[in-house]
This record gives C-alpha cells, structure tokens and sequence, in this order.
C-alpha cells in the first residue's frame, strides 16, 4: 500500500524539494505558509513585513477580505465557462474598467506579459489595416514588458533575449525619456511607442513631467500608436487609478495585471475605438477574463475606488517617500529616492542591495533587489503609516549591519 510521503516541516526541508523538482532558479532561503494585510509568517512561524506585496501584486494586502469574499461568492456560482460564452462578472468588470478610463474595448489574459502580446498584436493588426503594414513598436532601453518572445524582445535586454535568438522583428529601442532618439527611430515602419510611465523593473525610473505628454504629442502628429504599459503602475499604485493620470496623458492602448487582481492572476488590455482592429478569431484565451478572476478584480478595483485607497497611497506614499529621504542623509550608504505613490527605489553607493536583502530577511522585512544597488520598495496600497514606520526601522537595522564582519553575499555561479 502506497502512502503519502511525511510533510516537509522546516525550510529547509521544502527548499531541498524545490532544488530536486524545479528548473533552476534563485530566491533568497525562506519559505512563506500564510500572510495577512501586510505580514506574512514563514513555515518556522517567523513574522515579516512585505515591502513588495508580490511585486505589486497583493494590492489590498494578503489574505484580504475582500478577495477572499469574492472568491468564494463567486467559486459558488462558476468558476469557468471559457470566452465561447458570455459570463457577468467579465462583463461587470469592463463596464467597471471602461467606465473609470478613455477607453472603449477590453481583453482579459491571465498576466502582464499577454497584456503587452495582445497590445504589440493589436498594434500590428491597426498598421496592416490602417498604416501600410507598418508593424514596428518602439521601446525604452531598460523597460521590461514580460517573456513571451514578442515581449521579452520589447524589453530588450540582453541577458533575457540571448539564450532565445532568433527574436521577433520590429522592436527598435531608445534610451528613455530621449525625445530626440525616439523621433529619429520613427520611419514608415513604425506603428506605435511602448513605454512605461515608470520602469519598475529596471529600479523604479521616472518619465519626466514633459516626457509622455511628447510622446502622445509626437504620436498623435505622425499618426502612429501611443501604448502604455500599467502592468506595473496601474490600479492605484500611483495614487490614481491608472498611472499616465499622473501625467496627463491618455494612451491609445494601455496594459494592466498585477494589482488587478489583488493576488489572483488576470491581465487587461484596453483600447480606443478607434484603434480597436481585432476582428472575431484574430485573439483569444482560454482562461483569459474567466468568471472567478473577473469577480475577484472587479471586487478590487470597486474596493480602491470606493474607500480612499488612492488617497492612502498618496498620504503613506508620500511619507515613505520623504522617512527614506530623511534615512537617506542620516545614513552614507543610501545615494538616491525616488518613485511615485507606493513605487518607490532606493540606489546605494555600493553593490549591497543583494545583501540588504538577505539581512532583511533576519530582521523582519521583505524587499527586493532590482539590481546591485537598487531596493525597490511596492507594498500593498492600504498599508498604514504606523506599518511603514515599523518595516523602516526593521531596514535601518539592516542597513546598520551591512558593515559587520561577513555580511557580504557570495557572487552567484
């Protein structure tokens, strides 16, 4: 008689299955059973502050009542139908969507990465109908918009694109917030620009205040498309409900996941009408827009609209914003801040930022390294002040430690 094997108990335990079953991968030595609001505890029963939320991803929160409310209502009715046939909480939610923005048209996918491939795809069917066939979408060096190959290649860096060439054609990229290179890499090949109102991946890099208002200018005059991508920014992480309010824009086409879902996997692309191309069979998904993930964003994005979460994010934001600035001159080791709402980043003087991590870990707080000086700090957006005051204290201690003896992490490979 077969029996299930024992359950692993310590972290280690479970990290040394992860190690035998899993392709490679690195994350730092602590494994997560169950979270609320903005803490979560590890198997060990050890507490931490999450400061990245999932990436951006838990935005009301871990085990949040109102996602939790909403899954189970909604699991009771359907769970799936498939987009052969009409569903409400999808449609609810693109009235909902819709209603909120200048758009026109909705497609749900299940993540980030399909929004921006229904976008670039979009955009290419809009240049065969309406622009000779102009199929090119130019990008931000150091942008990041997913891994599909159509995407990674629109992010462009190389680390993630050489073990995949031969890539995609059609993805010229520009240094960001250069006005002049984007208008010298627009020829009749171009159908539109991609860009995000901030660059999360890549340490939380700022468009100007002129930047995207140019670029929707620019686009607007030679007739091409003005794609943002919100994965990221979108759904209140800004202090508005789609980042590119922040600067007064309104893109052609625009992108969001993450925090749409408050923790469950949905993405959104949302279009004009005017550039609206797809016609019946040209995209489509499975599980895309299914009923379970539509009632559960549909819940989230009603809760951030209803309750002054916009508003939170602005007042917790901005004081997160201005403790780091103050930590930043009583401590050497922090260089720059900077960011919007709750997206912010840390640059240090020196190559720690995986150290502060991995410290952080033994004090308590959950952050994440972009690059090896950048702290990238997303938490969910009805943290409260008292929260942030108590995970700023937890990284100061950390900060403290980085000049003990042995503290340093080992180079990877």
């Amino acid at each position: 008689m077969t029996t299930a094997p024992a359950r692993p108990k310590t972290s280690a335990d479970w990290i040394a299955i992860e190690q035998s079953t899993f392709f490679p991968n690195r994350r730092p030595p602590v494994v997560i059973e169950r979270g609320e609001g903005c803490r979560v505890w590890d198997v060990e029963g050890r507490e931490y502050l999450d400061f990245i939320s999932g990436i951006a991803v838990t935005s009301l929160g871990h085990s949040s009542p109102v996602v939790q409310r909403a899954l189970a209502e909604q699991s009771a009715k359907l769970i799936h139908i498939s987009n052969l046939f009409y569903s409400v909480p999808q449609l609810e939610l693109a009235q909902l969507l819709l209603g909120n923005s200048p758009f026109d048209r909705v497609f749900f996918c299940n993540s980030g990465a399909e929004a921006n491939e229904a976008a670039l795809k979009l955009a290419r069917r809009w240049g065969k109908k309406h622009r000779d066939g102009a199929y090119a979408v130019i990008t931000a060096e150091h942008a990041f918009h997913g891994r599909t190959l159509a995407t990674v290649t629109a992010t462009g860096k190389e680390a993630y694109t050489r073990p995949f060439a031969p890539l995609p054609e059609g993805f010229p990229h520009v240094p960001f917030n250069d006005m002049d290179a984007l208008e010298r890499a627009t020829d009749a090949s171009t159908v539109g620009v991609l860009l995000e109102p901030i660059q999360g991946e890549s340490g939380v890099h700022v468009a100007t205040a002129s930047y995207l208002r140019d670029v929707q200018d620019f686009c607007r005059a030679k007739g091409i498309l003005f794609i943002l991508d919100e994965v990221q920014t979108g759904v209140g992480r800004l202090g508005t409900l789609f980042g590119f309010e922040r600067w007064g824009v309104e893109p052609d086409i625009a992108t969001l996941a993450k925090g749409l879902g408050g923790g469950v996997p949905i993405g959104a692309m949302l279009a004009r009408e005017s550039v609206a191309a797809f016609e019946p069979g040209d995209h489509g998904s499975t599980f895309g827009g299914n009923p379970l993930m539509c009632a559960v964003a549909h819940a989230v994005v009603s809760h951030i609209l209803e309750n002054d979460v916009l508003g939170n994010v602005q007042r917790v934001g901005g004081y997160l914003k201005r403790a780091l600035e103050a930590l930043k001159a009583e401590l050497p080791i922090i260089q720059t801040v900077r960011g919007d709402g709750l997206l912010i980043a840390v640059d240090l003087t020196a190559e720690r930022a995986p150290d502060v991590v991995r410290l952080g870990i033994e004090e308590g707080v959950l952050l994440n390294a972009t690059g090896p000086t950048t702290l990238r700090f997303a938490p969910a957006l009805n943290i409260t002040q008292t929260e942030v005051e108590e995970g700023l204290a937890r990284l100061k201690r950390t900060l403290a430690r980085l000049d003990a003896p042995e503290t340093k992490t080992p180079a990877a490979g």
